[in-house]
């Protein structure tokens, strides 16, 4: 029996984040597929690890959360990936990014292959495509997605990982991007602040052909363009524990509304601020939480 549940294939870096509370599991598409896995969906994982204790319990994690690792390669000549993370008063991290490491290496295999054939969406991230050989995979990837499925780009200027370049190019190949407000700005060649994300949105609409842009502004909350129209919703308030994955979080819970529970635009992004709030509100990238009956996390 066919799996009813809409398929979501992640394409990226899985690694640990070393954080001052100690290490916890990260990578934006890891992070993603984690959450969407939570929400209910069937989220597949394109990554690599090295032949190694971190490797190891990577793995030994997924298969405990319940996630496959079919689409994850081991290497044996390069290590399993890792970032040291700080956090400033505010709880907002800063990275130093280990290079020459598996993920920089990712091979999707016919697992993969075939997960992307009969997805829904396809979530890539802008740091894994620091590597030519994974710019090449995700092209493979790409070209086998069902024409109408999601092509997400979700980006993340990771200095000196912030090629714009590269970016506007990888924005081209999307069908919805999302960022943050201050990426947004850099990206549109404009002034940051609270406002002014309705106008970069429709320019970076208007520079790379992507019908729908996302941007998320911290506290103050997060706004869509879809079909032309912009929704905005306002940040619930929390207590912020760190500020690490609760971007990947809110994209998780964003695709939970479009696919899942076939919701506008509108309603998606109030769930996605949700879920983005909740994960800013715990420790690490990936709490643990079950969900309500309207698909909202509970702890």
């Amino acid at each position: 029996m066919s799996d009813p549940r809409p398929t979501v294939v992640c394409y990226g870096e899985i690694l640990w984040d070393f954080l001052p509370r100690g290490a916890f599991p990260g990578g934006a598409p890891f992070n993603v597929c984690y959450h969407l896995h939570r929400l209910g969906l069937h989220a597949h994982l394109a990554s690599a690890v090295g032949h190694d204790l971190l490797g190891d319990d990577l793995l030994r994690r997924l298969k405990g959360w319940g996630l496959g690792t079919d689409g994850i390669t081991r290497h044996r000549g390069l290590p399993t990936g890792h970032v040291q993370a700080s956090l400033d008063a505010g709880g907002n991290a800063s990275y130093e990014i280990a290079t020459g490491v598996a993920w920089d290496q990712i091979l999707p295999g016919e697992d993969t292959l075939r997960a992307a054939f009969g997805a829904r969406a396809l979530v890539f991230g802008s740091l894994a495509q620091r590597s030519p050989s994974n710019r090449a995979a995700l092209d493979r990837l790409l070209a086998v997605l069902p024409s109408g499925a999601l092509r997400v780009f979700d980006v993340n200027l990771r200095p000196p990982y912030d090629d714009l370049g590269l970016v506007r190019e990888l924005a081209r190949k999307a069908t919805l991007l999302k960022l943050n407000a201050d990426e947004a700005a850099r990206l549109a060649g404009g002034e940051a602040g609270f406002g002014r994300e309705e106008g970069h949105a429709r320019t970076l609409a208007q520079q790379s052909g992507c019908p729908a842009v996302c941007i998320t502004a911290g506290g103050d909350g997060a706004g869509i363009l879809a079909g032309g129209s912009w929704h905005w919703t306002h940040a619930r308030p929390i207590t912020v524990r760190d500020t690490v994955g609760a971007g990947d979080a809110f994209m998780a819970g964003l695709l939970a509304g479009l696919l899942l529970h076939r919701e506008s635009p509108a309603a998606a992004l109030e769930r996605a601020s949700i879920l983005g709030g909740f994960v800013a509100s715990q420790d690490g990238a990936t709490p643990a939480y079950r969900t309500d009956a309207q698909g909202l996390p509970v702890i």
